[in-house]
């Protein structure tokens, strides 16, 4: 995949098949478009073109907002559009003058004469230019004065099967790995930093690696323990993971916790990528650190439950 962050950078290409839209979290109803995408450019024998934006037009649009969160950093969702075989990804970095664009500016300067655009492909919901203007009626009416082909995936195809990143940002924010994961198509991600933490984990025999993630505005799940495998060294690693305050040492600040099974290398300083697999409890206080050390036992044991399939 070739990746723009400049499209001025881009060469138009003898038939490209481009879509548009956010793609944050790259899921299954994000896959029903680009399932689409690229048949048509298989069959046309020409090229899939995905154009995104970055930061999230939301988060320049209202900066006052500070609950937007994101199922994907533009990394993440680089390395999932990547796997899904998108031939072109250009990120058009979006700015408040650039949010003054028009649909009729959007579409001449860049669909029409940066792009070449020989077929277009959007959701049925899909709206662009300023003041989400631009749409497929505008599309479809002015289609032969453009001079590419347009196709909308219909409303009945994306409504089917009930999916959208808000159902997924909510099932996350109730700790419902197993709803989100449905609607992704794979595991929920997140990935940070190895971290010094207190080591007070090291001290009751549950070592764990303290991740920090570095974009604010990824999604974090509900703080509570969880299944999750961990990718160290490009090898997938079991283990369980805890968000939270971490009440029982009376924390006052939200920490992401790894314990990895059967492992024990130093990663410190290493970037962890974590994969959410199943929810095993909300996070509570303890009487003490007996009490704590013998919960972190019966989630462990749950946990290896979980991956041998009981």
């Amino acid at each position: 995949m070739k990746i723009y962050e400049d499209f001025n950078e881009f060469e138009p290409i003898a038939h490209a098949v481009v879509t548009i839209g956010t793609f944050d979290g790259v899921h299954l109803g994000h896959r029903k478009i680009l399932n689409r995408v690229r048949i048509l450019a298989d069959k046309a024998q020409g090229e899939t073109v995905l154009i995104t934006f970055w930061p999230h037009p939301r988060m320049v649009l209202r900066p006052d907002d500070h609950n937007i969160k994101l199922l994907s950093t533009f990394e993440e969702k680089k390395r999932l559009l990547q796997a899904f075989g998108v031939d072109h990804l250009i990120s058009i970095p979006f700015t408040k003058a650039f949010s003054e664009t028009t649909s009729e500016e959007f579409i001449h300067h860049i669909l029409i004469d940066k792009i070449n655009t020989k077929t277009l492909v959007i959701g049925y919901d899909h709206k662009f230019g300023k003041g989400r203007e631009g749409g497929f009626e505008h599309l479809q009416a002015n289609q032969e004065t453009y001079g590419f082909e347009l196709e909308e995936i219909p409303r009945e195809d994306i409504d089917s099967i009930g999916i959208s990143s808000t159902k997924i940002r909510k099932a996350l924010e109730a700790g419902d790995i197993t709803t989100a994961n449905s609607f992704l198509g794979r595991p929920y991600e997140i990935t940070g930093t190895v971290v010094t933490g207190k080591q007070i984990g090291r001290a009751m025999g549950f070592p764990t690696a303290n991740i920090a993630v570095a974009d604010p505005n990824k999604l974090i799940p509900k703080d509570g323990a969880y299944v999750i495998t961990a990718l160290v060294d490009g090898k997938p690693v079991r283990g369980m993971l805890n968000i939270g305050q971490r009440p029982t040492l009376s924390g006052d600040t939200k920490t992401i916790e790894a314990h990895l099974f059967d492992f024990t290398g130093t990663i410190y300083g290493q970037e962890l990528r974590v994969s959410f697999l199943e929810f095993l409890r909300p996070e509570r206080k303890f009487s003490g650190l007996e009490e704590l050390k013998a919960q972190l036992a019966l989630d462990k044991e749950n946990a290896i439950r979980f991956f041998d399939g009981e």
